[in-house]
C-alpha cells in the first residue's frame, strides 16, 4: 500500500500512468486542476471526429478509466487519491464540445467543470461518499460534467456568449 505515489509508482503499471494523467497527478499543487488541463490536447486531437465517433471514444475512455482508477486506487490503498486525475480528464472531454470554440468558451468550460467538481453539489457529494471503486471515482466527475454542460447550454440559450 502506497499513500505517497511517485514517478516509480506511476511507471510500474500502465493503469497507474493513465490514472495519474500521464504524470500530471503527481503535481504538488492542485493535481486535479493540473490533470484536468490534459483534457485540452486530447480534445484538440479528437474534436475533428464526427460527433458520434467523438462521444464513442470518450465513452471508451470513461469505461477504461473505471479500470485504470480502480487498479491505481487499490495499489495506493486510497480509492480516490487526489493524484488520480483520469476522471477529470474524461469529464472535461465531455464538457468541451458544449462550449463555444473560443478561448473564453474553453476557459468557461474548464472553470465550470472545476467549480462543480470541487463544490460537489447534490448529488455529486452523495455519489462521492457512497459509490466506491473505479466506478465511483469516474461517476462523480460525470455528474460534475453534467452540471457544467447545463450551465454552458443555459449561457448559450440566454445568448451570454
Amino acid at each position: 500500500m502506497i499513500t505517497s505515489p511517485d514517478l516509480r509508482f506511476i511507471l510500474r503499471h500502465p493503469a497507474h500512468f493513465l490514472a495519474f494523467g500521464f504524470g500530471t497527478g503527481l503535481s504538488p499543487f492542485a493535481p486535479g486542476t493540473v490533470g484536468t488541463l490534459v483534457g485540452f490536447p486530447i480534445y484538440f486531437l479528437l474534436h475533428g471526429l464526427d460527433p458520434v465517433a467523438y462521444f464513442a471514444v470518450v465513452a471508451l475512455l470513461y469505461v477504461a478509466g473505471i479500470w485504470f482508477c480502480d487498479v491505481a486506487g487499490k495499489a495506493l490503498g486510497v480509492a480516490d487519491h487526489g493524484g488520480i486525475v483520469w476522471d477529470e480528464i474524461v469529464a472535461l472531454l465531455l464538457v468541451l464540445p458544449f462550449a463555444p470554440a473560443t478561448p473564453a468558451g474553453f476557459i468557461a468550460a474548464f472553470l465550470l467543470f472545476r467549480l462543480f467538481d470541487i463544490w460537489k453539489p447534490f448529488p455529486i457529494r452523495y455519489a462521492d461518499k457512497h459509490i466506491h471503486g473505479g466506478f465511483g471515482v469516474m461517476f462523480d466527475d460525470l455528474l460534475a460534467a453534467g452540471y457544467a454542460i447545463a450551465c454552458l447550454l443555459a449561457m448559450t440559450h440566454w445568448k451570454l456568449w
